[in-house]
């Protein structure tokens, strides 16, 4: 599928390419450079794009624009060039485009525009000449590594087989680009108008990473009408996590000629895998995608409700966007993780217990999560979403909570609360029990199994399991234990024919519960005792 692509009057409409965040090389290391599948700075710190494009080469009066893209909290602007389909862009205008981004505290990715549609679009240029256009601005890119991802071609090839193919090009202009001294991250575009309906940037992606001598390639996909449900959006991202290439979403929209794309699920699962986005555009689109523009008349009081949508909504730009720490945004990163999931507790013994829960979220990621009693006391350290505690004292009840770290140092807000009681020391070894919701419907569920199991070395002769109901939860029948219900506290006991447990053996019983409709929140803090 193909972004539109218009008349120069209206070519900001051209759905262009890519964001910025590059590679692990040599020279390229010394600014933005790549490390598996993340984007780093040259301090080391990770940087995760959020931003828009700017048609600069059609509308190069709108200065103005780079100032007001920061107001709205980007980090990056992908700044649209020619190096002479349209008026070309001179080196001196290349080095002015620059120190506006530097001014204004972006991270500056420059694509060049001419390449778009190549083999199917009339006039479109050559990756070939697309990299003799850098060579040509050379002079204003130089020393500029800190702060400018290349990005050669906007969209290089359309639908139509070309000769060299995607990958053999993007090879050729990469090596060409290296050999001339040009050792910036370099962000390459896929196929297909951006889209790689085909899967070819997606399949040869790793011999393209492997033969730039400087391994600081990123690769863009541009996601349009192809991308409108999220098992396409995740499959496609998840293919790039598996192969530990580095990814950004160079482009989206909220809606196209081509589809309605998914954004929201474009933007969620970008900021869940630290994954770069830049929306498509500013503003100055014509020719019948007027509808992409995010303000109105390049008037920032003007937001579209694309516009809207991208910086201030969910999973935003606002949101999400940390400044790059070139220009100080590493050790000030304002924003914290969300706040992880309720943890659910297993394996409580006399002196230790399981606590596992769902991740937190965070613009730059989780590093690590501390677990802390009620009272504030730390109980541990870890950097996945589970923890064993040990230590803990035994016929104690504890009240704990978990948060969540980001790489600035920043802290979440506290999970909500899992109680437990660990058991009495010695005698019969402990049991543990662990609950499984085996369906749900519109207001009610059943909690089927809740498995019992004899974790001591003698045999146990009765079992008293405890949990907590979500908020608004109640019981509505049970089977294979005598249930009583305090507030939110069930506790379930055995009866005569399933009292008795050998060593390692297990029972269960069930639980039907009411919800209220739709509230997907389940039972926790599982305990059990003699």
């Amino acid at each position: 599928m193909r972004s539109l692509f218009t008349a120069p009057a209206l070519a900001a409409a051209l759905v262009a390419a890519s964001l910025i965040v590059p590679g692990t090389a040599a020279q390229a290391a010394t600014g933005i450079h790549v490390s598996g599948t993340k984007i780093l700075e040259g301090d080391g710190q990770e940087f995760v794009m959020r931003g828009t494009s700017h048609a600069h080469t059609w509308y190069p009066a709108q200065t103005k624009a780079f100032a007001d893209i920061k107001s709205l909290k980007a980090n990056t602007v992908r700044v649209v060039l020619s190096g002479g389909r349209w008026s070309a862009n001179s080196a001196s205008d290349v080095a002015g485009v620059v120190s506006l981004c530097k001014q204004n505290k972006l991270i500056c990715v420059l694509e060049d525009h001419d390449t778009t549609g190549y083999g199917e679009q009339s006039g479109a240029y050559t990756l070939d000449q697309a990299a003799d256009y850098w060579i040509s601005v050379k002079s204003a890119l130089v020393g500029q590594e800190d702060h400018v991802v290349v990005n050669i071609g906007n969209e290089p090839i359309g639908n139509n087989a070309t000769t060299p193919g995607w990958a053999e090009a993007t090879k050729a202009a990469i090596a060409k680009l290296r050999a001339n001294g040009i050792h910036h991250a370099l962000m390459v575009d896929a196929p297909a108008w951006g889209q790689d309906w085909q899967n070819v940037m997606r399949d040869n992606a790793a011999s393209v990473f492997a033969a730039d001598p400087d391994k600081n390639t990123i690769f863009s996909v541009h996601m349009y009408g192809v991308y409108d449900t999220a098992a396409e959006i995740t499959s496609y991202l998840e293919a790039f996590r598996t192969a530990g290439l580095p990814l950004v979403i160079g482009e989206f929209g909220f809606n196209h000629s081509d589809g309605d794309p998914d954004e929201d699920t474009i933007m969620s699962q970008a900021v869940s895998r630290g994954l770069g986005y830049l929306g498509w555009s500013w503003s100055g689109n014509g020719g019948g995608v007027e509808y992409l523009d995010q303000v109105t008349g390049f008037d920032v009081t003007r937001l579209t409700s694309w516009g809207q949508r991208l910086f201030n909504g969910p999973n935003g730009i606002a949101a999400t966007a940390r400044q790059a720490s070139v220009y100080g945004g590493g050790a000030t990163d304002p924003t914290p993780p969300s706040a992880p999931g309720a943890p659910a507790v297993s394996n409580v013994t006399s002196s230790g217990a399981t606590l596992t829960w769902p991740a937190a979220t965070d613009d730059v990621g989780v590093t690590g999560y501390d677990v802390y009693t009620s009272a504030g006391v730390p109980l541990g350290t870890t950097a996945t979403t589970s923890i064993t505690l040990t230590g803990l004292s035994p016929s104690t009840a504890y009240q704990v909570h978990v948060k969540a770290r980001d790489a600035a140092g920043n802290q979440s807000a506290a999970s909500p609360t899992a109680s437990f009681t660990t058991l009495a020391g010695g005698g019969d070894g402990g049991c543990t029990a662990v609950g499984t919701v085996q369906s749900r419907w519109g207001n009610g569920y059943v909690l089927q199994p809740v498995t019992v199991t004899n974790t001591g070395t003698t045999a146990r002769n009765g079992w008293t399991v405890t949990f907590t109901l979500p908020a608004g939860h109640t019981v509505t029948g049970f089977w294979n234990a005598a249930v009583t219900v305090s507030g939110r506290t069930v506790t379930a006991r055995n009866l005569s024919y399933n009292g008795t447990l050998a060593p390692g053996a297990a029972t269960g019983f069930g639980i039907q519960a009411g919800r209220p409709d739709g509230d997907a929140s389940v039972p926790s803090g599982y305990t059990c005792a003699g």
